[in-house]
């Protein structure tokens, strides 16, 4: 890692010298532009753009209501969210989660959890309300943002009109009925020709919602954030941006995992460089550094199990990584893309148990342990890559990529009964993935796109080194298996979009489809071992523990399709659907985490200064479970979300929105299910019911 930073370090410096040495021989001009930063991955051009993208956007524009993580992803076709509270949010595509997805900020910056249950994912590291869009790749359909598994997802910030030079900001308030919850958002900006700076603050304060049967579930957390971010132009072809951002989270109630979160502290770094207009053969260099800290406290404070043991585990994650990326064109319809980049993620931490009662009977004197959660392990990637993109005609665009990555890990301070498993000692992995795809652009009013993708995932560091630990959505023990071979996704997927015009009244008919199929190599999952006992609490069912495995024999499949009519100009009516099956062969079963078939039908009006629609959602039944992942069949649901946005004048903006308006008692299959709860069952949590919000924003 040390040496692979002062290469990007040395590059830096010289690209800044070659760019102010080159800009010194340039006329000036009147107007200085701005270059882009690969913060983002798609850009709207047909002939760059990697193939069967999604783009999520107008998060910051078209406000309709306050958002939580979920919100983000709820109406993207295809996503599902896995639920533990209404903190510990996990987004899933085609029924990819996890390290599964390679889930990043601005086109590259990562921020990994602490927490082995997931407390803390990368999405609760960000203010919703910061998000302006979000990219999608739906498969391994390239090879330019490190390893990728199941697809890409790029959580891309607000960045300010950089033409607009002065001072402004913006101020924003959210509430919410269902809890009573609060947010808060404050921002300002400088932008001169030269330099630009963007500040930012938040605040969140969500209590515990109501279902639809109006049962209270614990899922109150609070949150503060802030951020800032400087840019600095040496020249109109180059550009060096700085990202410091932290956030701040107090008194978490999860209702699903075995523990709460007394506090979450994070904090991520980031620094972004670009330079353009090289040359005539090398066109750009974009390089990437960046650096995030994860401190997390759990307790059982306010849980049953408090009584007979008092619980707390204090545990912290550092991630490292950049990249470095030349652009070259080296012939006129060529477009090739080659750099290395690098990720090293390090967790340690323990928890500290003080057991009250053993085996029914209170001890005289309480007795204190600690376990190693992590066992001081960390894991590297460094990846080399190259792509290209060759227009076999100006209608035609032919992309092939091929990446290696060199992994490594080690597990440093291991508990006796982890290390009498196994032999451990450092490992090194080596993986090849790659992709190859057609894009046709048939006309404008139709594209057909098809694209192979080999998606190779090394296991993480739960799947490696957790040890007896209840981290899935059952109540079994795990242990991890440093031993894993990585994961294989070999993706075929064919999607085609188009739209024509229509007449008497109605404007046009939008479309757009993709269908896919993998089939998996060494997929890992957690298996039973009834040679093992269960470490912690013996006597407690189930007695043994699973260990995670590599399996042979998996696949999944299935398509998203969208249409959409416009009429009378502003007004649109929309339906989507998504399907996935996915089928664990070796044992007989689906795999997890598998989302039902769901369809949204929406209604809406899209204008200037207002803008709403009515949406219905239908979720099936599904019943093609995993049962060894303890899953259970969950039953179909129907909800009704309305959503209303108005401008009254230039600098205000005001939106309201009522969810679940039938209030309707359902659960997402994804969720997870109550944990050490006093009043619930182990069943799967239950969804928010009717829920009425409002949001205003004052821009100056």
């Amino acid at each position: 890692m040390k040496t692979f930073y002062s290469v990007l370090l040395c590059t830096l410096i010289t690209a800044v010298s070659y760019g102010q040495k080159n800009s010194d021989t340039k006329k000036d001009t009147t107007k200085q532009k701005t270059i882009k930063l690969s913060e983002v991955i798609v850009n709207g051009n047909v002939t760059t753009d990697p193939v069967l993208t999604v783009v999520a956007n107008k998060y910051d524009e078209k406000i309709m209501q306050p958002k939580n993580v979920a919100d983000l992803f709820n109406n993207i076709n295809g996503f599902s969210v896995i639920k533990r509270g209404n903190y510990a949010i996990d987004p899933s595509f085609r029924a990819a989660q996890y390290e599964q997805l390679n889930i990043q900020y601005d086109g590259g910056t990562k921020a990994m959890h602490a927490c082995p249950n997931r407390m803390d994912p990368i999405t609760t590291h960000i203010i919703p309300e910061e998000i302006s869009k979000i990219e999608i790749i739906k498969g391994p359909y390239t090879v330019r943002y490190g390893a990728t598994f199941g697809g890409i997802v790029n959580l891309v910030t607000q960045k300010p009109d950089y033409e607009d030079y002065g001072l402004h900001g913006k101020v924003s308030g959210g509430y919410e009925s269902n809890g009573n919850s609060l947010v808060n958002l404050a921002q300002i900006q400088y932008i001169e020709e030269k330099y630009d700076i963007v500040a930012n603050a938040g605040y969140r304060d969500f209590g515990n919602y109501e279902d639809g049967d109006g049962i209270e579930i614990p899922s109150s957390f609070r949150s503060t954030d802030y951020g800032i971010k400087i840019g600095y132009n040496f020249s109109e072809d180059q550009r060096l941006k700085a990202h410091w951002r932290q956030s701040f989270g107090r008194d978490v109630l999860h209702a699903a995992l075995p523990m709460d979160t007394e506090y979450d502290n994070s904090s991520i770094f980031a620094l972004d460089y670009k330079l353009d207009n090289i040359g005539k053969a090398l066109k750009s260099l974009t390089a990437k550094a960046y650096y995030s800290y994860v401190d997390h406290l759990m307790t059982n404070n306010n849980r049953p199990s408090f009584m007979m043991m008092e619980a707390a585990s204090a545990v912290d994650a550092t991630t490292l990584g950049g990249k470095l990326e030349l652009n070259w064109e080296p012939a006129k319809r060529l477009n090739l893309f080659s750099g290395i980049d690098a990720m090293h993620i390090a967790r340690d931490g323990g928890r500290t148990r003080l057991v009250k009662i053993m085996n029914g009977n209170p001890l005289p004197m309480p007795m204190t342990f600690n376990d190693k959660v992590w066992q001081d392990s960390y894991i590297t990637d460094i990846g080399v890559f190259t792509e290209a993109k060759y227009n076999l005609n100006s209608k035609t665009i032919f992309t092939a990529g091929i990446r290696y990555d060199n992994v490594a890990s080690d597990i440093q301070d291991p508990e006796d009964d982890f290390a009498a498993m196994y032999d451990l000692k450092k490992r090194t992995e080596h993986n090849v993935s790659g992709t190859v795809s057609v894009k046709q652009i048939v006309s404008d009013k139709f594209t057909l796109e098809v694209a192979y993708g080999r998606g190779v995932r090394s296991a993480n560091m739960i799947e490696r080194f957790i040890n007896h630990f209840t981290v899935g959505q059952d109540p079994f023990e795990y242990i991890g298996n440093p031993n894993l071979k990585a994961e294989v996704n070999n993706q075929f997927e064919i999607g085609f979009k188009g739209n024509e015009p229509l007449k008497n009244g109605f404007n046009s008919f939008r479309y757009e489809t993709s269908f896919y199929y993998s089939f998996f190599e060494n997929y890992i999952v957690g298996i039973v071992d009834e040679t093992l006992n269960r470490k912690f609490r013996p006597m407690a069912q189930p007695r043994n523990p699973k260990v995670f495995r590599n399996l042979d024999e998996a696949y999944k499949t299935g398509f998203e399709a969208m249409a959409q009519i416009d009429f009378l100009n502003h007004c649109y009516f929309k339906t989507e659907f998504s399907y996935v099956y996915a089928k664990n062969k070796d044992l007989a079963e689906s795999l997890p985490l598998t989302p039902p078939r769901t369809t949204r039908l929406s209604l809406g009006i899209e204008k200037n200064k207002f803008w709403g629609n009515i949406q219905y959602n239908l979720v099936s039944k599904q019943d093609n479970i995993s049962r060894s992942f303890g899953e259970t069949t969950t039953a179909a649901y129907e909800t009704l979300d309305m959503r209303l946005g108005i401008k009254p004048i230039k600098s205000i903006t005001l939106g309201v929105a009522l969810i679940n308006a039938f209030d309707e008692a359902y659960n997402n299959h994804l969720n997870f299910s109550f944990t050490n709860q006093a009043d619930f069952g182990r069943t799967p949590i239950t969804e928010p019911g009717r829920n009425l919000s409002a949001f205003l924003q004052y821009k100056f």
